[in-house]
């Protein structure tokens, strides 16, 4: 007869000494299942005397029961020592701040961004947004802005030009004017807008490349004169570079499609490597400016002893580089995402005039 007391003891043992539910289910098999010892013990009942049976049964069910339990108790133990592993390894630091979505963690290209707080501040100043297309014709790109066939001011810009469609020359467009003569053509007087867009010209080093930016204004009434913008000038740049003020000088220059013409320098100060506006004793170019030119106007359908205007233009590319510290205009092209993480913006930082334009 085997010990039951022996076998208790040793059971119990293999149950408390079991390291995982694997282990704990060997045990149990070995000692309750169809072939364990202890359903072997209740195996013999049957082969025993009335007497006996009444007293080894009594024992051999009592280790039954106390197996069981402690099966049971075992494996409860595990289940919540696996749970506090389990919690321990997927510990959140609630103080710590939470990830960023994917919408926050995209950025927004500093030219979307320049683009964006340039329609912000001219429009709070009256002027609407107005686009044309990329691929222009001669005419609307060259010589209705004054630069007549052969004209020597044609060579001042290295153009793209393309096969020609149904005898008209085609060309990807080397400045934003064409939208101005666009918006001339197609509206009356009073005309206020803004012409942001890509420009085309065969150009690459540090500081062009052979599609950029640029932004230009319009304003065409009966009564606007160099004064009107000379004010809009400087709103602009004060606005853009976030200054309480800027000083411009304007230099007298050459554009086909203004007279008189001018090269606007704004005040800054050089220190340390970087640039600051409204301060110090420097100039720095920025844009070109003028009053429309006669012909502009006549060759856009309008009086130009009735009506006259001024224009301006800009590079977007430019004005981000100088506001927001970028050396290389290439880099703007590489799409290279370390460098958006750097110089990007957070999606859902709007620029307004009241909150600040660059966040």
């Amino acid at each position: 007869m085997t010990d039951i007391a022996q076998l208790e003891q040793d059971t119990l043992r293999q149950i408390n000494e079991a390291a995982d539910e694997a282990a704990l289910e060997s045990v149990r098999l070995a000692a309750l299942g169809k072939k364990g010892a202890i359903s072997a013990l209740l195996a013999t009942l049957g082969k025993m005397s009335p007497e006996e049976r009444k007293t080894e049964g009594a024992k051999i069910n009592a280790l039954k029961d106390k197996a069981t339990e402690a099966l049971a108790a075992r494996r409860e133990a595990l289940a919540e020592a696996a749970l506090e592993a389990r919690l321990k390894a997927e510990t959140l630091d609630v103080t710590l701040p939470a990830a960023a979505s994917p919408q926050e963690r995209g950025r927004i290209h500093p030219i979307s961004q320049v683009m964006d707080e340039l329609s912000v501040i001219f429009a709070d100043m009256g002027f609407a947004v107005a686009e044309g297309p990329d691929i222009e014709s001669d005419d609307y790109n060259f010589t209705r802005l004054n630069f007549p066939e052969g004209h020597p001011a044609r060579e001042m810009q290295d153009t793209f030009f393309l096969s020609p469609e149904a005898g008209e020359k085609k060309l990807l467009r080397t400045h934003t004017s064409p939208v101005q003569v666009r918006t001339m053509l197609g509206q009356k007087p009073p005309i206020r807008v803004i012409c942001p867009g890509r420009v085309y010209r065969c150009d690459f080093d540090q500081t062009h490349t052979p599609m950029f930016h640029q932004i230009e204004g319009l304003v065409i009434d009966q009564s606007t004169h160099m004064g009107h913008l000379k004010w809009v000038l400087e709103e602009f740049l004060k606005s853009f570079f976030e200054v309480k003020g800027v000083k411009l000088r304007m230099r007298p220059s050459f554009f086909p499609f203004t007279e008189p013409s001018m090269e606007v320098d704004v005040q800054c100060r050089r220190q340390g490597g970087e640039i600051r506006f409204g301060e110090g004793e420097d100039w720095m170019e920025i844009l070109g400016c003028g009053m429309v030119h006669p012909n502009v106007l006549r060759n856009c359908g309008h009086d130009p002893d009735v009506y006259q205007g001024f224009a301006f233009g800009v590079g977007i590319d430019r004005l981000a580089m100088l506001k927001y510290g970028m050396s290389d205009l290439r880099a703007f092209f590489d799409a290279d995402t370390r460098w958006l993480e750097h110089y990007g913006f957070r999606p859902l930082d709007f620029p307004t005039l009241a909150g600040g334009l660059s966040g």
